[in-house]
């Protein structure tokens, strides 16, 4: 019989643990593990990616900002219904919830995932921030808590985190998907109404504080006076034309001409090999990029600050630099526009330590590994 695994999380709206969890689920081996997901609010975009590849989803449809004794029922019922061998909560509000509905469910493994690091920033919500505390409280409560970045382990035992077992598996890129499009890039380009001839140079987030979009913006301005044919392109959500604080500030630099506002973007694979670089301005709760993968999966350099795991996901495949330093962002620009031959191929660094099928292989024998040790205690009993 396959293991049960119920995976529990907010939702499945755009997001890095969200694209995590649905690559992982879809990837697993459906002969050993069957999966479910099941989201505490209305389940978001990406479950139709489950559906198609024929994964449960479950909503328990909590109002936002709400939290309903009747949801937290229905998941307990839920769970005594479908009995999975393991529940794996993913962010702080479904290890919150799910721990709670496992005291009445009593799953035979609870185990909480962690996807992010330095939640200190006012950027972050106070009650996100609270909730993070009462968890560390909490935090010996699963068998296990899995990390996807080593910086996110050394944040979370600083504030009191103590499990019985941590757990480090990195996230993992399609390399199928996300390739580089030599032969296509010319019209990749075209359809974004980028000029062939120009220096493209992408940051790929939503609109978000802790993004600092701003810097980014500002490293912009500096950088075209110097580059007559620089062009920048922003996609995610709220990066569009309609956003006008956004707008504002684009204008205010006198980046009118030179900046493409694509908003979110589903084909994401296809607007990577386009761009000459990838640049990631986070100063916060960044505790492993699947931006940064996915953009050297493509096989395009990355800048970053320094925040995170991003300095040893990039190793000597682009640079790292200071947070909200926008003349150091700019000067990393020109070092790899004047250098780029003396930084190793992105795409091998990426294949050869965070490909979908290494992330997965080892979910797999952490979630063999923790069915099997309970049932050889069983045994001796």
């Amino acid at each position: 019989m396959p293991i049960k695994i119920c995976h529990l999380i907010t939702s499945l709206d755009t997001g890095g643990a969200e694209r995590s969890l649905v690559n992982l689920v879809t990837a697993m081996n459906r002969d050993e593990f069957a999966n479910e997901v099941v989201t505490l609010l209305k389940p978001g975009p990406m479950a139709q990616t489950l559906a198609q590849a024929g994964i449960p989803v479950t909503s328990m449809e909590i109002g936002r900002h709400r939290p309903s004794p009747a949801a937290l029922l229905s998941l307990i019922r839920h769970l005594r219904t479908r009995r999975p061998a393991i529940l794996q909560t993913w962010l702080y509000h479904a290890d919150f919830f799910g721990s709670v509905a496992a005291l009445f469910a009593k799953p035979d493994h609870l185990l909480w995932n962690i996807r992010s690091s330095q939640i200190g920033h006012p950027s972050i919500r106070r009650s996100t921030r609270c909730l993070a505390r009462v968890l560390a409280l909490m935090s010996k409560r699963p068998d296990a808590i899995v990390v996807n970045s080593q910086d996110g382990q050394r944040y979370h035992q600083q504030i009191g985190y103590r499990p019985k077992q941590w757990v480090n598996i990195a996230n993992g890129v399609d390399l199928k998907r996300f390739r580089p499009r030599p032969s296509e890039r010319a019209m990749l380009r075209t359809r974004l109404g980028i000029p062939a001839d120009t220096t493209v140079i992408g940051l790929v987030a939503r609109d978000h504080p802790m993004k600092d979009i701003p810097t980014f913006l500002r490293a912009a301005s500096r950088f075209q006076q110097d580059r007559a044919n620089a062009n920048f392109v922003l996609c995610g959500d709220g990066l569009i034309s309609e956003n006008t604080a956004l707008t504002e500030l684009v204008r205010t630099l006198d980046l009118d001409r030179r900046t493409i506002l694509l908003g979110p973007r589903p084909d994401i694979e296809l607007v990577y090999p386009a761009l000459d670089m990838l640049t990631l301005c986070s100063i916060a709760d960044e505790g492993f990029s699947n931006v940064l993968c996915e953009a050297m999966a493509c096989d395009v350099p990355c800048v970053a600050t320094d925040v995170g795991d991003s300095a040893t996901i990039i190793g000597d495949c682009g640079l790292i630099i200071r947070q909200r330093d926008h003349e150091a962002l700019t000067g990393a620009w020109h070092r790899l526009v004047r250098q780029p031959s003396q930084h190793s191929s992105p795409r091998s660094q990426i294949a050869a330590r965070y490909s979908m099928q290494r992330m997965s292989a080892q979910y797999e024998a952490f979630y063999r590994s923790i069915v099997q040790k309970s049932t050889k205690t069983r045994d001796c009993h």
